[in-house]
């Protein structure tokens, strides 16, 4: 069963906007957030929020992308503002229960499937 189940990839253009949601199957006390992965490139970190819903950013999505948290119903959500063909991805979310992980994804222990974003030029 997976733990970590995202929704909301798709195609769009250039300049469109995408809300990713990643909902846990279980409560996740630590830090969630996401990372993409292109094709023919390494996995990249986006953004990670804290369970008290302090929000870090990779420079790259800085002031484009928003990170927000639903204890409550174990989710993250990932809005995604003036989308460009350089975020096309596989969008992966993650969780760890280890403190300070930071953007490695080794210190991230679960991952969810991930949800495909196209943006066309």
């Amino acid at each position: 069963q997976v733990e970590l189940e995202e929704s909301g990839g798709g195609l769009v253009q250039a300049g469109d906007s995408l809300r990713l949601s990643c909902v846990s199957r279980v409560r996740t006390f630590g830090t969630m957030g996401w990372f993409r992965q292109a094709p023919g490139k390494e996995r990249e970190f986006v953004a990670r929020i804290t369970w008290s819903g302090e929000p870090f950013y990779s420079d790259s999505v800085k002031g484009r992308f928003t990170l927000s948290r639903d204890n409550a119903n174990n989710s993250v959500y990932l809005q995604m503002n003036s989308l460009k063909p350089e975020d096309t991805a596989v969008y992966y979310c993650v969780s760890t229960s280890k403190g300070g992980p930071g953007s490695d994804p080794n210190r991230y222990d679960t991952w969810g499937r991930g949800t495909q974003v196209t943006v066309s030029s």
